[in-house]
């Protein structure tokens, strides 16, 4: 059977998929955990820390890769808690990388229906914030969802053909803009607490809007709880017990 590894931006949605996760080793700036028969690695926010995570990850026997997290949506339909496991992953450069069809259709499977979409997720290199950077990413590539990471750990398996699946939760919809305090917070590897701090010093009234998107994450956040509850399909599913038996 395949081992598969399991990449997580933040420590909060490693622990919301794996709440009894047991550390197993720390590789540069990468913690990795052990899910079982699975490996879970907390990489950091960006595609460097994704390359680097995901490199970790296959240094500790890897053979197939997994993306999953929190989101923001493109798709004007998608609202918060919605579950995106998308056909195929792209950026703004390169090609589309297909995710593994059968692994995926095997999650899909398992998860609750009327919760989630299909379609492409879209990676890029700095959060989209506003509204107008949504509505121009959904309009340019058809993506119904975007995040910073899985581009890169998708193009990672693709050239060391390894078997390839994102799941992601939607956070933001497309029709919201992100407090300017928490991009300003979210441009390195890890949440900034003093330049959230900073920035909400300098527009106080984005207070009542980060405290919405705080809600909506702990929101999405419980969804991928769901998902990796123990005992669940959805969990041996994204996990390679039904995709290595195919």
């Amino acid at each position: 059977m395949s081992r598969v590894g399991i990449v997580t931006a933040l420590s909060r949605e490693a622990r919301a998929l794996a709440p009894g996760m047991a550390s197993a080793a720390e590789i540069g700036h990468t913690r990795i955990h052990r899910l079982g028969e699975a490996l879970l690695a907390v990489s950091g926010m960006g595609w460097e820390a994704a390359l680097e995570g995901t490199g970790a990850l296959m240094a500790a026997g890897a053979t197939a890769l997994a993306s999953v997290g929190t989101a923001g949506a493109l798709d004007p339909a998608l609202g918060c808690g919605a579950i995106v496991l998308p056909e195929e992953v792209v950026s703004l450069e390169g090609a589309p990388v297909p995710a593994d069809r059968h692994w995926r259709q095997a999650l899909e499977r398992a998860l609750p229906g009327e919760r989630v979409c299909s379609g492409r997720l879209l990676s890029t290199r700095q959060a989209l914030g506003s509204r107008l950077d949504k509505a121009i990413a959904w309009r340019e590539t058809h993506s119904v969802a975007v995040d910073m990471e899985s581009a890169a750990i998708a193009r990672t398996a693709a050239a060391a053909g390894l078997p390839f699946i994102a799941v992601r939760v939607i956070v933001d919809s497309a029709g919201e803009d992100l407090p300017r305090a928490v991009l300003g917070a979210s441009g390195g590897r890890r949440p900034s607490l003093l330049k959230l701090l900073a920035g909400l010093a300098l527009a106080p009234r984005e207070i009542g809007a980060l405290i919405r998107l705080a809600r909506r994450f702990q929101a999405a956040c419980a969804v991928l709880s769901s998902i990796g509850e123990p005992g669940l399909p959805a969990l041996r599913a994204l996990t390679g017990a039904q995709w290595g038996a195919r």
